[in-house]
């Protein structure tokens, strides 16, 4: 019988440290990530859904979410600023993202692949979950730095400006829902949060 490892790479994803140029009061892996992410994604679709009257895939997006980053098992976390320097290196970076993929989906039997590849690759019909996904992404990198702050290291404070401009510029109504409401927790203590 034939094996597949597909889902043995995916528990590498805790071995992939995020912000490897920076130095981190907590350290976050991969799995950390993009937990947070599915999490993040799901809630600005219901956002999109009830305070926005649109008809979001919460479970969808939140999927999307989880698998978001599974190229860089093979890839590594490759630094914002390196990855998005200009449109040649991004364009590339893409290139070696969907190799990544396509080599991860290879580690699947072949009934599988088809439903893996929409996660890992969503179509049109799912556009708006990953514009989301990109803001929850954003999210997740803003909330990151604000925690860094909270721990007194001032390394994340120019990536916590240039990062909420970037959540800014999506032009996503369901992240400055999510801003205006749900942020603000953040700053505060475990007393001051829980009821």
């Amino acid at each position: 019988m034939e094996t597949y490892g597909f889902f043995a790479m995916m528990a590498r994803l805790k071995w992939i440290d995020r912000w490897a140029l920076m130095r981190n009061c907590a350290d976050e892996n991969l799995s950390q990530h993009s937990l947070e992410v599915a999490m993040l994604a799901h809630a600005l679709c219901v956002i999109g859904n009830e305070r926005l009257g649109k008809s979001l895939n919460p479970d969808r997006a939140a999927v999307i979410g989880m698998y978001h980053d599974v190229s860089e098992i093979l890839t590594g976390d490759m630094p914002t600023p390196v990855k998005y320097f200009n449109r040649q290196i991004r364009s590339a970076y893409k290139d070696v993202e969907r190799e990544a993929n396509n080599r991860l989906l290879s580690l699947l039997p072949q009934d599988m692949r088809a439903q893996f590849t929409a996660v890992l690759e969503p179509g049109e019909e799912y556009g708006q979950e990953k514009r989301l996904v990109k803001g929850a992404d954003k999210l997740s990198a803003y909330i990151k730095c604000i925690e860094e702050r909270k721990a007194g290291n001032r390394e994340f404070e120019h990536a916590e400006e240039s990062t909420l401009a970037a959540l800014h510029e999506l032009g996503l109504e369901e992240v400055e829902i999510f801003l205006k409401e749900f942020l603000p927790a953040y700053e505060k203590t475990l007393d001051e949060i829980r009821p």
